[in-house]
């Protein structure tokens, strides 16, 4: 199957730089204030605790000295409140200057805390400085000095656990593929620069070569997977999330490149001093010490997969410690009522292709997958599903288990493993997927979760069509409103008994 590209035509060219200018996702901005957030609340604890050590009081006991107004109605409390303000402000704006504020990975973690201390110690100086022009001789510099230490310490503990934090969700898979459209001098520059920079949410896999360029001395010609004409076909097959254009091509292959970009949801990337002036409107952006121009970027919010994988880990957690003793009595049921293991564990197909084992309790005989073929003309399912209502495999226990969806309990402990959601299409089987045609890897580029929309609107549907497109329409139009109400709806249905 090959993915064509929009014809240049169907694109104005006159509106060509403004609509690329206007791809710009608002939700940086909204990280941004995040960070900016965060660091006010850091500056205001610090002062905070620096006060209560100062006066002697308890964390406690300042708190509700300081709600009830207690501690600024002193002359040299309320001057030290508005100095802090002072400070906070000078902190965030030279932030901003040193881009500590940007949501892409600037350089290693040293790095880092060397601009988080250089922004705290300039604002430090810059609060020193006031005070002494000023002879605030009434404020106390102990309570100066603990705040600015205090905010270094807070400020570098919570970069350093944000990017442990990024470095885990990193090593399990969650850097970002990309395909780099070239196979010249400066795409192999490129390449090795992401090969060795650990630091970078890249994972490279493979060039794109141009009808107008010869690969260069040392580049492995293995890694040549495609040329401009099946790029999107290459980039769905590798789940790619972002494209580096490091070549010159034709004004008419960047206008296709561009469309079947926006069609098929993929970021995009130019290598700057390229392209007649493509991306003049566009912001520079640093992937470690390479100079990149976003000109089409998907809008994903990152505060939403945040409270998305925070809600999936605290339901988890409450759903396992609350049906502890059901589990138990599960298991006990499911060992005692036919031979064989309590769970059932099977490699399914999750995020972006990656392989893990789902877990289940057993609900069929033992040796069940070597009785398929017995049953395969039962089959009621249409296209790459195997479904059979009446499977002479299933035991007893197991045919309760499904009827209300309590085989399915101990996924969420794949949950708290982060290889699946509450929320998403099923994780799919080997067999199911060797079969997909390539519309249908869509389905994989998200977290793979319990339930779904499928299940709670058209589970009883033997179209594998309909499946599918159900997947594809929670993907497209996936938020928290939409995953709490399919949660409702699915209780609702494990309640009513409607499994299979």
């Amino acid at each position: 199957m090959t993915t064509s590209l929009m014809p240049l035509e169907a694109v104005d060219s006159s509106s060509n730089a403004a609509g690329i200018a206007s791809l710009r996702p608002l939700n940086i901005r909204a990280c941004r204030k995040a960070w900016m957030a965060c660091d006010v609340f850091s500056v205001v604890l610090s002062a905070s605790l620096a006060a209560f050590y100062r006066l002697h009081l308890s964390p406690w006991q300042g708190i509700r000295e300081l709600i009830q107004g207690a501690l600024i109605t002193d002359r040299s409390m309320g001057t030290l409140f508005a100095y802090t303000m002072g400070f906070t402000l000078a902190l965030v704006l030279i932030s901003q200057r040193l881009s500590l504020y940007h949501p892409m990975l600037l350089n290693g973690f040293l790095h880092e805390q060397r601009r988080s201390l250089e922004a705290c110690l300039s604002a430090g100086l810059l609060l020193a400085g006031v005070l002494y022009l000023v002879h605030a001789e009434d404020v106390p510099r102990s309570i100066v000095v603990a705040t600015v230490a205090l905010t270094v310490v807070v400020l570098s503990l919570r970069r350093m656990v944000h990017r442990v934090a990024l470095y885990r969700r990193l090593s399990r898979g969650g850097a970002r593929n990309v395909l780099i459209v070239g196979v010249g001098p400066r795409a192999y520059a490129v390449r090795q620069h992401l090969a060795h920079s650990d630091c970078l949410a890249y994972m490279f896999l493979g060039f794109i070569q141009t009808p107008d360029e010869e690969p260069v001395g040392g580049l492995n010609a293995e890694e040549i997977v495609g040329s401009l004409d099946d790029l999107f076909d290459c980039a769905r097959r590798r789940f790619v999330t972002e494209i580096f254009l490091a070549a010159p091509c034709e004004d008419g292959a960047i206008g296709r490149l561009m469309e079947g970009a926006r069609a098929h949801g993929i970021d995009v990337r130019v290598i700057p001093e390229m392209y007649g002036g493509l991306a003049w409107q566009n912001p520079l952006e640093y992937i470690g010490r390479i100079p990149t121009i976003p000109v089409h970027c998907t809008e994903t919010s990152e505060l939403a997969q945040l409270l998305k994988r925070s809600g999936d880990v605290i339901f988890s957690l409450a759903v396992l410690a609350a049906a502890s003793p059901l589990l138990a009595i599960i298991a006990l049921a499911v060992k005692l009522d036919s031979p064989g293991p309590v769970f059932y564990t099977s490699e399914r197909f999750g995020k972006k292709g990656r392989v893990f084992r789902c877990i289940k309790f057993r609900t069929m005989v033992q040796g069940a997958e070597g009785r398929l073929q017995e049953i395969a003309h039962l089959n009621e399912r249409d296209g790459v599903i195997f479904k059979v209502s009446n499977d002479p495999r299933i035991t007893r226990v197991g045919r309760f288990l499904r009827k209300y969806s309590l085989d399915e309990l101990p996924q969420f402990v794949n949950v708290l493993r982060g290889e699946m959601s509450i929320v998403g299409p099923r994780p799919a089987l080997a067999p199911e997927v060797n079969r997909y045609e390539l519309p249908h890897l869509r389905r994989l580029d998200v977290t793979p979760g319990i339930t779904g929309l499928w299940q709670v609107q058209a589970r009883r549907d033997p179209s594998f069509s309909s499946y599918v497109s159900l997947d594809l329409e929670y993907i497209d139009n996936w938020s928290l409103w939409l995953d709490f109400k399919i949660i409702l709806r699915t209780i609702c249905v494990v309640v009513a008994g409607t499994g299979s």
